[in-house]
């Protein structure tokens, strides 16, 4: 068992199919995934836990969508102005080119989480506001189904064979094919999946119904994910071209970091007040 799991990562292939020549790979697939089913857990809670007093379907399906276009347009710009602002600012049409240099079809190389975070944040917020509905209840029906869609995004990092962690003698360490050479890599996208993923969920998921995740759900959810990604970091492998500031931490350290204080000043803002 031991032996299959650190020999998974040389039998994946990264595409599921092919149309002509554009590769669909899985992490697309995964992507698609993850935001069907944090909807689809937000359809249940909308129709059975009495949310559809408040929401109507129309309007969750707007925020929705508004939503992944925050993930997709925030996360390429949060990539481009937090991890490689200089590349970008030299070559801009690599921002939006989804073709490598001898012409393959990649997508857009290169997301934010917390880019993508911001977006989504900012592009609720400004529809929360047209419908005049309550941040804070907004909040209480979302964020506990984000996590476990959240996972499956980091899922189809792994099956993309990018993001591995540091060097390992480990035994949940993979060997992964880096050039002719093949070593031995903490999977620190399933680590995220797990913590950040499965397990986040299952708290803010169990504890729905409590007062504090109900009043705290955003803050829950900032801290959580910014507290355990801040120290899998420490397995991770920085972008080379960043490395560690002030040789200490590296850029998503930092970003978590943010992340857990404003999980702090959120709830001082009026909106996110009963």
């Amino acid at each position: 068992m031991i032996d299959f799991w650190q020999n998974l990562a040389l039998n994946l292939d990264p595409v599921a199919f092919s149309i002509g020549s554009v590769d669909i790979r899985y992490y697309s697939l995964a992507y698609l995934l993850s935001f069907a089913v944090a909807y689809l857990l937000i359809l249940y809670r909308l129709k059975f836990e009495g949310f559809a007093k408040k929401f109507s379907r129309d309007d969750i399906d707007t925020l929705v969508l508004i939503s992944f276009l925050g993930v997709v347009l925030g996360g390429r710009l949060g990539y481009v102005l937090f991890y490689d602002f200089s590349y970008y600012l030299a070559n801009p049409l690599q921002v939006v080119y989804p073709f490598d240099s001898e012409g393959n079809f990649t997508g857009l190389a290169g997301m934010s989480f917390h880019g993508g975070l911001i977006a989504v944040i900012l592009g609720a917020l400004a529809f929360i506001r047209h419908k005049k509905w309550k941040p804070i209840e907004v909040a209480s029906l979302i964020v506990p189904c984000i996590p476990l869609g959240y996972m499956f995004g980091r899922i189809g990092n792994f099956l993309n064979n990018e993001l591995w962690g540091a060097p390992t003698e480990f035994a949940l360490g993979m060997y992964v094919a880096v050039g002719n050479v093949i070593v031995k890599l903490h999977p620190s996208q399933l680590y995220e999946a797990f913590f950040e993923g499965l397990l986040l969920f299952l708290l803010l998921w169990i504890f729905r119904y409590s007062r504090f995740v109900q009043k705290y759900a955003l803050s829950c959810f900032l801290f959580g994910y910014g507290f355990v990604r801040f120290f899998i970091e420490y397995i991770r492998v920085p972008d080379a071209h960043l490395g560690y500031f002030w040789g200490v931490l590296s850029m998503g350290q930092i970003l978590c970091l943010a992340m857990m204080v404003a999980a702090f000043i959120i709830p001082k803002f009026k909106a996110f007040k009963d």
